[in-house]
């Protein structure tokens, strides 16, 4: 019994995909407005930036990232790539059909360990998805200053259906 893959969606309808989410991402998910979060990159890996602002400062006298900022920045990057991984995983779907995907993720469970002090100009989120499953999605996630030092881990579930 020979099983056929069906056929990946379009150029244009991945750039139609890909300008969705990443509306989605930066314009939607409103909390992510004040975050300020950018997407960097989608593929092979979701990337986010924001900048330093006041307003994220945890730490008055340091000038540090908020914990809180942190994590949800983490939290936010590791949902934002499971949908992507469900774009890519449905690549036969239109954009509205993926885009459909979306309304039932949800956070099950989140690990965050920080590392080094929220330090820098801006930062850089990078996530991983290590599994993809029909009910429950898992990422690892890193978030980077712009010198590059690793100021934050984190582990994350969940729910994709």
């Amino acid at each position: 019994m020979t099983q056929t893959t069906p056929p990946r969606r379009s150029a244009e309808e991945q750039t139609r995909l890909d300008a969705e989410l990443t509306e989605l991402i930066e314009q939607r998910i409103t909390f992510n407005q004040v975050l300020g979060l950018k997407v960097q990159q989608l593929l092979p890996r979701l990337v986010l930036r924001f900048d330093m602002r006041p307003d994220l400062v945890g730490h008055y006298h340091y000038g540090r990232l908020h914990g809180g900022v942190i994590s949800a920045v983490l939290d936010a990057l590791g949902g934002g790539a499971l949908m992507v991984g469900l774009g890519d995983r449905h690549a036969h779907e239109t954009a509205a059909q993926v885009m459909h995907r979306f309304l039932r993720i949800g956070t099950i469970d989140l690990r965050v360990d920080f590392l080094r002090p929220g330090m820098g100009q801006y930062f850089l989120a990078e996530a991983e998805i290590t599994r993809l499953g029909g009910r429950v999605g898992s990422t690892q996630m890193r978030l980077h200053n712009d010198e590059g030092e690793l100021i934050a881990t984190a582990a994350a579930a969940y729910i994709v259906s």
